[in-house]
């Protein structure tokens, strides 16, 4: 038996199939926007979630983290080269030691 429980509704106007798929990667991307990272555990692909951080950035932490141990405090990322206070500030909520 096949459970249609996560299957996608059957338009029959294309723009409401478009707008339906717009709001589902609007979602996605809210859902992604508000999950909280532990810095200390996260993976590159979970930190590059973070605003301003991209691949270089990520590595650098996580460079730093297996160098010098595991973060104290969030505000410590500022020891990463490229990381900024204005980066910890804008991520701040989203971030967890």
């Amino acid at each position: 038996m096949l459970s249609n429980a996560s299957a996608a509704p059957c338009f029959k106007d294309p723009q409401r199939a478009y707008e339906y798929l717009l709001a589902q990667e609007k979602s996605a991307i809210q859902a992604r926007d508000q999950k909280i990272i532990d810095i200390n555990r996260a993976s590159e692909g979970e930190l590059t979630s973070l605003h301003g951080i991209g691949s270089s950035k990520a590595q650098a932490i996580i460079l730093y983290r297996d160098m010098f141990g595991d973060f104290k405090t969030v505000d410590e990322l500022a020891n990463v080269k490229g990381i900024g206070a204005k980066t910890i500030e804008k991520n701040r909520a989203r971030l967890r030691v």
